[in-house]
């Protein structure tokens, strides 16, 4: 038997819904934030420009101001990602790093962040376009509206350099 999750999402000139297959995304914790965006592109290079180095350093930073000199990535469970993001003023920087907990190519992926928490990318094909979610548990320090705006602005950087390349 197969359940659908039913979704309504609220744009500025629209409300509408859809359907998405729960045997396609891993299960999310409600109280993980989820943000999400379609990709004018296939999954195939959706998947390559998400998990290659040689893209992750053109996308990974929420502003201009930002940057992502380097960027390595083990994708294999139990494989390392680690990503340096630091203002380009030199002002402050940090390196993000993680363990994969699965893999499944061009599908999803899950890992648990340096502090634990988990996080999970699911990537679904819709007619020449590709759905990305993320999913993430959320720090502490923190509101929850400002690390959502903050993921949501590095993945629609992400939409925005896979689009125009």
């Amino acid at each position: 038997m197969q359940v659908f999750l039913l979704c309504l999402r609220i744009s500025y000139k629209n409300a509408f819904l859809w359907r998405i297959k729960s045997d396609r995304f891993p299960k999310m914790d409600p109280k993980q934030i989820t943000i999400q965006s379609t990709i004018a592109a296939d999954i195939k290079k959706v998947w390559d420009y998400y998990t290659n180095p040689q893209h992750i350093i053109k996308w990974n930073f929420a502003t201009d101001d930002w940057q992502c000199p380097w960027a390595k990535n083990d994708m294999r469970p139990g494989g390392k990602y680690s990503a340096r993001m630091e203002a380009k003023d030199g002002s402050f920087g940090f390196e993000f790093e993680a363990i994969y907990d699965t893999v499944v190519d061009q599908k999803n992926f899950s890992y648990t962040m340096g502090d634990g928490r988990k996080a999970t990318v699911s990537f679904e094909n819709q007619d020449n376009k590709t759905l990305v979610v993320v999913s993430f548990d959320p720090e502490s320090e923190n509101p929850i509206e400002m690390q959502r705006g903050g993921w949501q602005a590095i993945l629609d950087n992400f939409k925005k350099y896979t689009e125009a390349n």
